[in-house]
């Protein structure tokens, strides 16, 4: 018997803009829902040391753990939308 253990796999973007990169990545990570890590960002700089911060969250809460008799069957039970982390063996 294989279990895979999967989650949702949305991810979210944010943008702060600012001259202050360490306040700009706290601004960012305020606005990351519970359960959401950000995961990248990215930095462009502006005129007069004005930076614009996008910052990509990824879903991080509501693991599952699925099962199946093969890997083809536990990718056949990946609900639309969610990605499988992990698989092992029992």
């Amino acid at each position: 018997m294989l279990f895979a253990l999967i989650r949702p796999a949305e991810t979210r973007t944010a943008t702060v803009e600012g001259p202050d990169i360490p306040v700009l990545r706290e601004q960012l990570l305020a606005q990351a829902p519970e359960g959401w890590d950000m995961t990248t960002a990215s930095v462009t700089m502006q005129a007069g040391g004005i930076r614009t911060v996008v910052g990509t969250f990824d879903r991080r809460d509501a693991p599952t753990e699925i099962e199946g008799e093969s890997m083809a069957a536990l990718e056949a039970k990946v609900p639309e939308g969610w990605r499988m982390l992990s698989v092992r063996h029992d």
